[in-house]
């Protein structure tokens, strides 16, 4: 959506409304502490983002996608969502833009599987598929274009739609559930590397702690 379109702020406040609904009635993801036999002196805890209704921690990332973009009145009643994605994010948002009624398109490469696509559908999203990787990006930014929509675009707005500080962080999570266990401050924090788009967020937070993140 162009800055100069008239933005509806009723329809904008009730749809930052539905979605602040649906994270209040959302209890944390477990962190779950292993009986780890064989590590004696180490305590080993599993964060479990699998909870979430879509599946993953990136149901965090497009929350906080979809609020930035409504904030800034980018979105609008009637918009279409665009995200170049073939995995969990793309399956995230379209969760949420059924949530407020809007379309959703995620731009993928043909080589995507087909579980995914499957996925993305459930939630009423549409795959649009590329020939190559390398092609998703500036399909995304065309189809916005064509469609008057908005293009997400999480790995560019990622790190300023989600406050490390606040609650909706994974990391802020991990020290709150922490607290009071016999070594509240964790000596390493591992995780897969993904899309990358989690990390520079998650290492904000570890920065200002003793800890180590490792990403395998």
């Amino acid at each position: 959506m162009t800055s100069h379109q008239h933005c509806d702020l009723s329809w904008i406040n009730r749809a930052v409304q539905i979605i602040e609904s649906d994270y209040q009635r959302s209890a944390d993801t477990h962190l779950i502490k292993l009986d780890n036999h064989g590590f004696d002196g180490i305590d080993i805890y599993l964060k479990d983002e699998s909870t979430h209704p879509t599946g993953s921690l990136k149901h965090r990332l497009a929350r906080s996608l979809f609020l930035y973009a409504l904030c800034n009145g980018w979105i609008n009643r009637d918009t279409p969502i665009i995200e170049s994605s073939s995995g969990s994010t793309a399956v995230s948002e379209a969760y949420f833009a059924r949530m407020l009624g809007l379309p959703f398109i995620a731009v993928m490469p043909k080589s995507t599987a087909k579980s995914k696509i499957e996925q993305i559908e459930f939630y009423g999203g549409k795959a649009h598929l590329v020939d190559r990787s390398d092609q998703i990006y500036a399909e995304s930014h065309r189809l916005a274009k064509e469609l008057n929509g908005h293009y997400m675009d999480q790995f560019t707005y990622a790190e300023r739609a989600t406050d490390w500080r606040g609650n909706n962080n994974i990391a802020n999570s991990i020290f709150s559930q922490m607290e009071r266990e016999c070594h509240p401050i964790p000596s390493w924090i591992v995780m897969s590397p993904g899309t990358g788009v989690h990390q520079p967020l998650s290492a904000a937070s570890f920065a200002i702690s003793n800890t180590t993140l490792s990403c395998v």
